[in-house]
């Protein structure tokens, strides 16, 4: 189904994130969590890269399987890392092939240890420039960008931040989806941000639980800039276990997507790690089966 049919149908559209397995055990984990979530009829999955574009295969083969094996909506990100655009449009037509109707276009980060970053040799420089390019060849396909609630890292100038936001939607994208936040309140004067410039497609908020210290402290190495608010933190050093610190970071997303429920969010995207108990506590705790019970 195209992204904006959804958008269209649902009066607050879930969804969530997976990541292209490594190992057929991983595979079968993975299998075994899309089939956990199948009942809570979520609007769409998407399919990320790996970081500097290091499992783009294995993301085509994942997506494409979902696609045949599923009656899921699935959304591939796409990312101009070490990719031209005859190879992007090599990719796109077998999407088109394949019934896939959902991008998320995304500049995409630099493999580790290579500075900032450089497109290869006919590839893009600019997300804007990938979504020009869909929204011209491909006019068919729904088209998604990141937006940055809490700031791009390479961005400190958020005035321009949000410039080169609206560049993204001008060139033909169909909706935002952010990168993950803990405090509510960035999301909302982001959104009013983006309502200031003109800026009028729907907006997903991107919510992780937070199942262990361990992992609260590799999301600050890997998400630089992200902030967790104190209250959060304390809560977390304090719980004795990881058990009581997935409870914990559960409760934490729980409360944030009621929040945002109750704020008339378009969406809300929950990045998983391939893993279900988190997302199915969440939707048990908020009393809902499917996105129209939202209503």
């Amino acid at each position: 189904m195209h992204i904006s049919k959804i958008f269209e149908q649902n009066p607050i559209a879930f969804s969530y994130e997976l990541f292209p397995p490594k190992s057929k055990e991983s595979a079968d984990q993975l299998f075994a969590t899309i089939s956990d979530l199948s009942p809570l009829e979520l609007g769409y999955v998407s399919v990320t890269y790996g970081a500097g574009g290091s499992t783009r295969d294995l993301t085509h083969e994942l997506i494409l399987r979902i696609q045949k094996e599923t009656d899921l909506t699935v959304v591939s990100h796409l990312t101009c890392v070490g990719s031209t655009r005859d190879e992007i449009q090599s990719i796109l037509d077998t999407y088109v092939a394949s019934g896939v109707e959902n991008i998320l276009a995304l500049r995409g980060d630099p493999p580790k240890g290579q500075g900032p970053f450089e497109p290869v040799d006919g590839g893009f420089k600019y997300a804007f420039e990938m979504v020009e390019f869909i929204r011209k060849h491909y006019p068919q396909m729904g088209i998604g960008v990141a937006g940055f609630p809490e700031g791009h890292p390479e961005t400190p100038n958020r005035l321009q931040e949000i410039d080169y936001l609206k560049a993204k939607v001008d060139a033909g994208a169909d909706y935002i989806c952010t990168q993950l936040f803990f405090d509510n309140n960035e999301f909302y004067d982001f959104c009013e941000r983006c309502e200031l410039a003109g800026i009028r497609v729907p907006i997903v908020a991107g919510i992780a639980p937070i199942t262990s210290v361990k992992l609260m402290q590799r999301m600050a190495e890997v998400s630089a800039g992200t902030r967790f608010p104190a209250r959060l933190i304390k809560s977390m050093y304090r719980a004795e276990n990881e058990e009581y610190q997935a409870k914990v970071g559960t409760h934490w997303a729980t409360e944030q997507v009621r929040d945002l429920i109750d704020h008339n969010t378009r969406g809300v995207h929950l990045y998983t790690l391939n893993r279900s108990n988190a997302t199915r506590q969440i939707y048990d705790s908020l009393g809902v089966t499917t996105t129209r019970g939202l209503v």
